[in-house]
């Protein structure tokens, strides 16, 4: 790993090597940069030494005479980095000569934005991607490939429209008044398109017309999608299509991406469709908002028409605004929104003045709103964006079935178990089997399941109110009362949150200001969720860290009071993971909250009703063998009681834990489980191996005092499966913004993600 040294560290290392070459002549050191150990690299510096300079690798050596030529090319190259200082501004990438133009208008109204033209918006993502430009703002179909490999760039900030749906505009396509064609109507018809792969110009619409089966493309194998569509339009102005010709037929310039033609844009689409080019253009729903607006009609999905100001209910879809794109960094990103809203009053969202519309931004825009670190383009596109962009580029195909199921774990020992059952499984002549795939954490989980990368887990009721948000649903519960329950389609298992302490600390419910608290993880349910939101009802403080002194909140800033009791883990280069939410931390979890507790981290804990018993008197791993469950207590508002008395001392009864998919896979995973817990579960005659079992660490994969999966009903939301005592609970808690994870807020951002 290199570690990084500024520049006195530097200049102090050199010193002490002129020093060994002079005085040492015996020895030989020969470092990375200038004599440095190996695996030391210079820092960019850019604090210190305001440039990028890359320094390479020279020698400490014996002989006297080379101190002056090493020394010198180390000042000359400090020097260097000196006399050259970074450039402090953003480099905005511009796809035409009019954006351009604007953009040096802006830099004149401000030292820290410079311009750099490049042609379209593909260069632009290339230009970025090697760090010869910073930012650009991208339609939807462009930020989906910006997103791909090899880019990889992120949208860190949304156009927002200033409008209800905050980060999102409609598709419509539209015709003028009198002629009397359907949306089911449009072969044979002129068309004028935004830009090919463009959102509201090409992918919704295209992608519409090919899922109703009113375009015929068997997919890329068989040809482009664009010499489908010009077999479906006789002519179109479709800029970008240059390589077909037709789609170029009605355009007045080069056909291009950029101003340099005229029907470029949605204003320019819709301009084709004035001038009488087109017989429909397909474009935003701001686009149509004009002073001449009675003459034209919105073209319903269902055939109809209406008014153009009914876009709400006749449009094609709703879609993700435009948005700004870089790369993946939190400091840029920070330099990128703060030299945008220094000009946001000085005409950034405005073109008057030019030829053309919609320079760097759309002109409706009224601000620009900042989207959570986490955030990449299928979490701001959504998943069936994200679906109808890959379709027309690889086809549009029917999903066939798996012949597995790719379970998401959390932690080395989650994997070897799983690994294990994957094994145990591998002699089942069944068509379907388990796979293991790893997530960094349960949140990474969620986003993989998402993104149809894995299938399945087992997450806390916190965890299921995350993924819910996020589009996934809930396919069977842990059962941890009568086995005799399951498959029954009654009412679902439950637990008690409760808060332990130590008999004879003096702690209690009333007093717990101030002390020192260990956590199952952060957004979880008996751990965060519940205590958390009892104290926030009571205090009203969102600054969580406020409430403990020091805690130990696996998943929060480790930098945090949050994270300061938790352990980590032991490497090879010393602790390692620490506050981790994995079984990678020492502290995570139920058991891990106990132990908390119990070696003295902590005075409170927060954890489920069983986990004492569950590590005390000779129970659970190693450590909690020698802690006895007599000396421990529960606490609760206005009172306090044994540790088996959680029926009249608890927080609240809380949902079991459940198995979350994705709801395409929902009725092969129920199927799955029921099958597996059949084989590997308490009733199984196996006892090599049991799906709820746990051998290294505790409740690996599903919770050890899991009788067994019972199914949830389909249909059932993850809101019912909580039920509206917890959802409330959770929803309060919510309203500060430091309680939602970067997952759920990137999930929830706008409200067109999931569906089109």
């Amino acid at each position: 790993m290199t570690k990084h040294v500024d520049t006195v560290e530097f200049l102090q290392h050199m010193w002490t090597c002129e020093e060994q070459i002079g005085g040492n002549r015996g020895r030989n050191l020969v470092g990375g940069a200038a004599g440095l150990p190996p695996a030391v690299s210079l820092s960019p510096l850019s604090s210190r030494l305001p440039m990028k300079a890359h320094y390479h690798s020279v020698h400490c050596v014996q002989e006297s005479s080379m101190k002056l030529s090493v020394l010198g090319v180390v000042l000359g190259c400090l020097a260097l980095a000196e006399a050259a200082p970074l450039d402090p501004r953003i480099r905005w990438c511009l796809k035409s000569e009019q954006e351009a133009q604007k953009c040096r208008q802006l830099a004149s109204k401000s030292e820290f934005l410079s311009c750099v033209k490049r042609e379209g918006a593909t260069e632009c993502i290339k230009a970025i991607k090697k760090g010869e430009a910073d930012a650009i703002t991208l339609d939807g179909g462009d930020i989906y490939t910006a997103g791909l490999a090899p880019y990889h760039l992120h949208p860190i900030l949304a156009e927002h429209y200033g409008t209800g749906e905050e980060t999102c505009y409609y598709a419509v396509a539209v015709a003028k008044k009198g002629t009397k064609f359907g949306f089911s109507d449009l072969r044979g018809k002129k068309t004028c398109h935004t830009g090919l792969g463009q959102t509201a110009g090409w992918n919704i619409p295209i992608g519409m017309l090919i899922k109703n089966g009113q375009i015929e493309w068997a997919g890329i194998e068989d040809r482009p999608v664009e010499e489908a569509v010009k077999e479906f339009f006789p002519a179109s102005c479709v800029p970008g299509a240059v390589n077909t010709l037709r789609l170029c037929e009605l355009c007045k310039g080069d056909c291009s991406r950029s101003h340099k033609e005229p029907y470029y844009g949605h204003d320019g689409a819709f301009q084709c469709l004035k001038d009488g080019a087109g017989d429909v253009a397909f474009v935003n729903h701001f686009a149509v908002l004009t002073g001449d607006k009675a003459n034209y009609e919105l073209l319903c999905r269902d055939g109809s028409r209406k008014s153009v100001d009914d876009f709400k209910i006749c449009n094609l879809a709703q879609v993700p605004a435009d948005a700004v794109v870089s790369r993946k960094d939190k400091e840029l990103a920070n330099r990128i929104f703060d030299v945008l809203d220094k000009l946001k009053d000085k005409g950034l969202f405005s073109s008057e003045g030019f030829s053309v519309k919609n320079l760097m931004f759309k002109d409706s825009t009224k601000e620009l709103l900042r989207l959570p670190e986490s955030m990449d383009s299928f979490l701001y596109l959504g998943e069936e964006y994200v679906a109808t962009c890959h379709a027309l580029t690889k086809g549009f195909s029917m999903s066939s079935k798996s012949h597995e199921i790719t379970w998401c774990t959390v932690g080395h020992a989650e994997k070897n178990k799983c690994d294990m059952w994957t094994f145990m499984s591998v002699g089942d002549q069944r068509n379907i089997r388990i796979e293991c795939q790893d997530g960094n954490t349960v949140n990474d989980c969620i986003s993989k399941i998402m993104r149809k990368e894995a299938d399945a887990m087992a997450v806390d009721g916190g965890q299921v109110y995350s993924a819910g948000k996020c589009g996934l649903v809930v396919a069977m519960v842990e059962e941890y009362n009568n086995e005799s329950k399951c498959g029954s389609g009654s009412d679902t298992s439950s637990y008690y949150a409760v808060a332990v302490v130590r008999k004879g600390s003096g702690v209690t419910w009333e007093t717990l200001i101030g002390r020192k608290s260990c956590h199952t993880g952060l957004g979880r349910t008996a751990g965060w969720n519940i205590p958390m939101g009892l104290l926030h009802k009571d205090n009203k403080e969102c600054d969580f860290s406020k409430y403990f002194s020091k805690s130990c909140a696996p998943g929060a800033d480790p930098d945090s009071s949050l994270c300061k009791l938790c352990k980590g883990s032991e490497g090879i280069r010393g602790i390692v993971d620490k506050c981790k939410a994995s079984t990678a931390e020492r502290y995570y979890g139920y058991a891990g909250a106990f132990r908390c507790l119990a070696e003295g981290a902590g005075d409170v804990a927060f954890v489920k009703h069983s986990t004492v018993a569950e590590n005390t008197d000779g129970n659970g791993p190693v450590w909690a063998k020698a802690f006895k469950s007599s000396d421990f207590q529960l606490i609760c508002p206005g009172g306090s009681a044994e540790i088996s008395e959680y029926e009249k001392c608890h927080l609240a009864t809380v949902p079991a834990h459940a198995v979350i998919t994705h709801p395409e896979r929902r009725d092969e995973v129920v199927s799955f489980l029921k099958e597996q817990q059949a084989m590997f579960g308490h009733s199984s005659s196996m006892f090599m191996f049991n799906m709820f079992k746990s051998e290294s660490n505790p409740n690996l994969l599903f919770k050890d005092s899991t009788k067994c999966l019972q199914e949830v009903p389909p249909g059932k939301n993850y809101t019912e499966f909580l039920g509206k005592e917890y959802i409330t609970t959770i929803d309060s808690l919510r309203e500060c913004a430091s309680s939602r994870t970067e997952l759920e807020k990137a999930c929830t951002i706008h409200s067109c993600q999931k569906k089109i």
